[in-house]
């Protein structure tokens, strides 16, 4: 569908002249002559931009601007001005114009500044329709903190609906950064246990001897620097879930110990004689291949087959791209929020290149990624260069190589061709990316004799 730009100007030949423009890069245009026949048109007909002059009969520009605003506030509104009276246009722009030109107007100028508003606002638009599909998304997931669509992401949240409810142990795995801890979280909030505690160890980040004290308790005395009696996560856990995150981590002595919970569903706790009996559901997770540690021997085989009655595979980000806008539009939306920033969206470039990247930190990674493009992001759009540079160096870009002593119109030729192929002969978007506008660039490929086919 075309966009249809306002034209508002008491100057007949100024209205017509840039109607002839617009019109020429694929717009469709109305005009009016001052401000009330333009606010008249504005409430009756579909208009996407407005492109106004400031002194006019009736109405003035700045009270049409007023108007616009207070009822259309995301409709943009571009000033046209003399050269006497910039003070007041740049008052305009303080009062929500996206932008002002002194007469007569640069059009190729004015080409890309109404492209770009009319493109920010259609990236308003896809982040304002992901949050409601996101939205969507949590509203029909009994447990919303997981987003996802792609086919993997679906069958993995089925999957876990119908565990959760069971007694059985499962063993999560993948990578790094995927949400392991996430789908866990899933598991204890939709099943019966949901009522009794949740209680987490992460293995990797303690001692063995830490880890035997902190999982199963100890005795007053039991060691030095053991004052009192502690109960150990398991007993905390008592009615619940028990989630180990990086189960491979833990030692032989420690592994002896947990295959005892899950047969006999009791342990004594350091330095104790007395067997305490605990009602406790094991989910744990590991990124490691545990039947590889088993292969070595750093991991035994009964245990293995213990805790992995339920076995969840994670898939990479890599591996579910279709899921990343979603991710994005989310992290955005949590980001902005918690910054007071009015961030509406990502630019064309900046998009491309968070799909085209293969997260090998996963979502960890991208939602890493997405909270710095939120702090360091200059306008309301997160543009290519607010993203990390490990992020936007992996982008394939195409590199133009020169002649030295070739002229200027054929080095202008090369790039033009150059653009036009990387743009898929779309020279629109070729003229965005080269800095001019579309009627320029249409006069120049006839000019150098550009064959388009």
């Amino acid at each position: 569908m075309n966009r249809s730009i306002l034209i508002c100007d008491d100057e007949k030949n100024i209205r017509n002249g840039l109607a002839l423009a617009m019109e020429l890069e694929g717009f469709e245009t109305l005009e009016a002559e001052d401000g009330k026949v333009a606010w008249d048109l504005v409430n009756k007909k579909s208009v996407d931009l407005v492109i106004t002059d400031l002194r006019m009969p009736n109405m003035s520009g700045e009270e049409l601007l007023k108007r616009i605003n207070s009822a259309y506030p995301r409709m943009p509104v571009i000033i046209l001005t003399g050269h006497g009276t910039i003070e007041t246009a740049v008052d305009a722009m303080r009062s929500g114009a996206i932008d002002f030109f002194t007469k007569p107007v640069d059009l190729d100028r004015l080409t890309l500044v109404v492209k770009k508003a009319l493109s920010n606002n259609d990236l308003f638009a896809e982040h304002e329709r992901l949050k409601e599909e996101v939205a969507q998304l949590k509203a029909r997931n009994r447990y919303d903190r997981i987003i996802g669509k792609s086919q993997k992401m679906v069958e993995l949240m089925d999957t876990v609906s119908q565990v959760a409810p069971t007694k059985a142990s499962v063993l999560i795995t993948g990578e790094s950064g995927v949400g392991k801890e996430l789908v866990a979280d899933a598991i204890h909030e939709l099943s019966n246990r949901n009522k009794g505690p949740l209680i987490k160890v992460h293995c990797a980040a303690l001692s063995s001897s830490l880890l035997e004290s902190e999982l199963f308790g100890h005795e007053k005395g039991s060691f030095t620097g053991a004052v009192k009696e502690k109960r150990g996560r398991f007993e905390l856990a008592d009615g619940g879930t028990i989630f180990l995150d990086e189960i491979g981590e833990i030692d032989a002595a420690t592994q002896v110990k947990l295959l005892r919970v899950l047969q006999e569903k009791e342990f004594e706790r350091v330095g104790g004689e007395k067997p305490i009996s605990v009602d406790v559901r094991i989910v744990c997770a590991t990124n490691r291949d545990l039947l590889k540690e088993i292969e070595k021997g750093n991991f035994r085989e009964d245990l293995y087959y213990r805790l992995n009655v339920v076995h969840l595979e994670v898939s990479p980000l890599r591996e579910r791209k279709d899921d990343i806008p979603l991710l994005m539009t989310s992290f955005l939306t949590q980001f902005s929020k918690e910054n007071n920033r009015m961030i509406e969206g990502f630019s064309p470039q900046a998009k491309r290149a968070l799909l085209s990247y293969d997260w090998p930190g996963n979502i960890r990674e991208l939602r890493n990624c997405i909270e710095s493009a939120v702090v360091l992001a200059r306008g309301s759009v997160i543009e290519y260069d607010d993203l990390p540079p490990s992020v936007t160096k992996t982008e394939n870009v195409q590199n133009l190589s020169l002649d030295v002593g070739i002229t200027l119109a054929e080095a202008e030729k090369q790039l033009i061709i150059s653009t036009l192929a990387q743009c898929g002969g779309n020279k629109t978007k070729a003229a965005e990316v080269l800095g001019i506008g579309r009627k320029t660039l249409h006069r120049k490929v006839q000019e150098y004799h550009i064959d388009q086919a």
